[in-house]
This record gives structure tokens, C-alpha cells and sequence, in this order.
């Protein structure tokens, strides 16, 4: 049979019977959506975790001082540890596998003023890779730099709600405002951001300034000694060296601070590595078991376009007879039925993927919540839809179009339908 034959032939006969085909059709359509649209959903729910961590910061770790627990070195437990300025130095050259040890302090009853109005928010003073490593993005002017802390210079970054308050729409700039009375000029402005976390308040509600300038105007007060920290950041070099450098500063803290590195309560540390690995394993499980469903749909709609074939083969048992006594090979009637489920199941295929990918466009189009990026399709979800359509469509034609093959010629033309 020619190939123009076999194609008209193939669809009078899925014409014939219309509901069945829609049917078969829908099932395998619906398998594909299932496995491309949940598999997206779990990709939008890595992707907007990823973006609002990110937003709070890369690959942190925050260690805060507390109280030992344990004894160490002849010291009693409970004793009450504060880390110093002055030992951020060491601490970063004694933990190699750490990219940043930055120290910081803040403070949030300093009283700022600018000349349109007053407010009552935070005041921060690190490092100037702290915009890096906290995901602060410049919106104008800059952020302080090392020639500002070297200086002590009282200049002040402003978050984005902390310009709004302090200046509304008017030019920010060059402009001076006061913290406790101490002028500081304006040198830049915060990129509005969103974050999923903090540990003493949202960032687009504070004032950065100059480590050196915090610890000289705004130091913490007694009994705490001068110079001593609220806490110090720390991120590795990599994901990979992550471990390392947790264990590096537990050690080197415990060296210089005299207390037993294993002892939790004396260094605390909040992981935001950790938590992002936990949140992406469960979302990378809850993508596996929602691409796992798509799949088991998409096997049970081959299985229904094998029942319809079967049932195709037993109800034109004599029309195979025929044109098996007229000439026809096994292998022209393995070809035709094989081409007809071939063709039922690549046709499903192609629509599901549209209404898939259709689907993931219009949904896209609203605004997302947080920590939800969107319906984010793949295209390895795609590929794998694509090979277990075709793996489905080889299996639920081979068995039915072999059984069609076998058909006794002489037997089938005394076959009459529903006999």
C-alpha cells in the first residue's frame, strides 16, 4: 500500500469511529499536560524559593554570639561571649575555605533626621562586600567602599521605605541627614527588594554606614567592651567548601574566644545554606512525584489506545480477511495498524504538548506570589514526555497490529462482527 493510501485509509477509519478516538485521543493529551505542567509547577516553586532567598542573601551563614554551654579550657560553662572587631582579621585568615568573614553591628533606637522629615529605623555598619554577599543592589549613586572605612568617613546608604520616609520623591542624593544629631551625607539608594527572612529587620527599612564609623558613633553599650560585634557573616568560596568553612570559624572562634567548638550555644549559626538545601530537595521531591502521576496517566492512556486496537482488530477481523485473501502481506497489515496507533498517539502528543506550553503562557501572564515563579515548563520534562509518548505508542500498537497479522484469512471472511 502506498503511503498516501495508508494515511487516507488510517484516517476514514479513525473517522469511522469518532468518540473512541477522541476518547483514546484525550487520555494520552491529558498525560502529557499532566506530566509538563506539574513537572513546571515544581520548577516555578524551586525557581521562587531560590529568588527569594537569595533576596535575603548568597550562601550565608550568620554566627551570633550567646553563652557557652560547655566547660573549655578550665572555663566554667555559661560564660557570656561577644565577638571583637579587632579579631575579624584573624578569623578570616584562619578559615581558608571561607570567601567572606564581614563583621556587623546594628542599632535600632538611633534617631534620624533628614531635613523633610523623622524617623525611628535601623542602622547597620559592615564591610562593603556586605551589598554583595546580602544582595543589596544599587539603584543610584554607590555604596560605601573600603577608602570609606579605612576613613571613618559618616557617609549612609539608604534601603528603599528608609529614602521613601525620609525624603519621599524629592532627590536624595548629597543630601545630609542625622543619626542622634552626627551629620552623614547621602552617598546612594537601594534597588527595592523582597526577602523571605532577617534577623533584626527588612533591609529596605535601614541605614548602612561604614563599619568603622558604626563602632566609633554608635557603639554597644556597657557592659559590652568596646568594639565588640552583633555578629559576624560568613560565605564560603563555593557550595562544595561549604562544610569547611562551618567548621573552620566554629574552630577558630573556639581558638581565640576559649570555648569548645563543638558547643552550639556558644556560636550560633543560622545556615541559610542548609535551609535552601532542605527546601530544594523537597521541591525537587515534590517534582519527581508530580512528574511520577503524569507519567502513570500517560501509560494508562496507551493502555486505553491498545484496548481500542484490539477491539479495532476483533471488529474488522473480516475486513482483515479480505485483504489478506486479495494479496495483502503480514507485513502491509502490521504497518497499517501499526500506523494508525502511531498516529493516535503522536497526534495526542502534539496537542497536549500545546495546551501545555499554551497553558504555562497564560498562567504566566498573572501575578505570582512569592516564592512561586510561575509555571516554568523545561525542556527535559518535554523530552521525557516526547520518549515515553513514543515508547507508549510503540507499545500499544505492536501487540494489537501483530494479532491483526495473525488473522486465518479463510476463518475471518465466516467472521461476522459481534459473533
Amino acid at each position: 500500500m502506498r503511503p498516501r493510501d495508508l494515511i487516507l485509509d488510517t484516517l476514514h477509519t479513525l473517522k469511522a469511529h469518532k468518540l473512541r478516538t477522541a476518547l483514546t485521543m484525550f487520555g494520552i493529551a491529558w498525560g502529557i499536560v499532566s506530566i509538563v505542567l506539574m513537572v513546571a509547577a515544581g520548577e516555578g516553586l524551586r525557581v521562587g524559593e531560590r529568588k527569594m532567598s537569595e533576596g535575603f542573601g548568597k550562601d550565608l551563614m550568620i554566627v551570633f554570639a550567646g553563652r557557652t554551654s560547655l566547660q573549655a579550657g578550665g572555663l566554667r560553662a555559661g560564660r557570656r561571649l561577644r565577638w571583637q572587631m579587632d579579631d575579624v582579621p584573624g578569623i578570616a585568615d584562619n578559615a581558608p575555605d571561607c570567601r567572606y568573614v564581614l563583621p556587623e553591628l546594628g542599632q535600632n533606637d538611633i534617631r534620624i533626621r533628614s531635613p523633610y522629615n523623622d524617623a525611628a529605623i535601623t542602622v547597620t555598619g559592615s564591610d562593603p562586600a556586605f551589598a554583595d554577599i546580602r544582595s543589596i543592589d544599587v539603584e543610584e549613586g554607590r555604596f560605601y567602599n573600603e577608602e570609606d572605612v579605612r576613613a571613618g568617613r559618616r557617609v549612609a546608604f539608604l534601603g528603599s521605605e528608609a529614602r521613601q520616609q525620609l525624603f519621599g520623591t524629592r532627590p536624595a542624593i548629597g543630601e545630609t541627614i542625622f543619626l542622634n544629631s552626627i551629620p552623614y551625607r547621602v552617598i546612594g539608594l537601594m534597588h527595592n527588594k523582597k526577602q523571605d527572612s532577617s534577623y533584626d529587620g527588612w533591609d529596605v527599612r535601614k541605614v548602612f554606614v561604614p563599619i568603622s564609623a558604626m563602632i566609633r558613633d554608635f557603639p554597644n553599650r556597657p557592659p559590652d567592651p568596646p568594639g565588640t560585634l552583633d555578629r559576624l557573616l560568613v560565605a564560603p568560596h563555593s557550595i562544595e567548601q561549604h562544610a569547611a568553612c562551618k567548621a573552620q570559624i566554629r574552630l577558630v572562634l573556639g581558638r581565640i574566644y576559649r570555648f569548645d567548638p563543638r558547643d552550639e550555644e556558644a556560636a550560633s549559626i543560622w545556615d541559610t545554606i542548609e535551609n535552601a538545601k532542605a527546601f530544594r530537595r523537597m521541591t525537587e521531591g515534590m517534582k519527581y512525584f508530580l512528574g511520577a502521576v503524569g507519567i502513570v496517566t500517560l501509560f494508562l492512556g496507551g493502555i486505553g489506545v491498545m484496548n481500542v486496537m484490539l477491539v479495532a482488530v476483533r471488529e474488522r477481523t473480516r475486513e482483515i480477511g479480505i485483504r489478506k485473501a486479495v494479496g495483502a502481506t503480514q507485513s502491509a497489515i502490521i504497518r497499517q495498524f501499526f500506523f494508525e496507533s502511531a498516529m493516535v498517539a503522536l497526534t495526542s502528543g502534539a496537542v497536549g504538548l500545546a495546551i501545555a506550553y499554551g497553558l504555562c503562557t497564560l498562567v504566566n501572564l498573572l501575578p505570582m506570589p512569592d516564592y512561586f515563579a510561575g509555571l516554568l515548563p523545561t525542556w527535559y520534562s518535554s523530552l521525557l514526555a516526547v520518549g515515553l509518548l513514543g515508547t507508549v505508542a510503540v507499545s500499544a500498537a505492536l501487540y494489537p497490529a501483530r494479532k491483526a497479522a495473525r488473522v486465518d484469512p479463510v476463518k475471518a471472511l465466516h467472521y461476522e462482527a459481534g459473533g
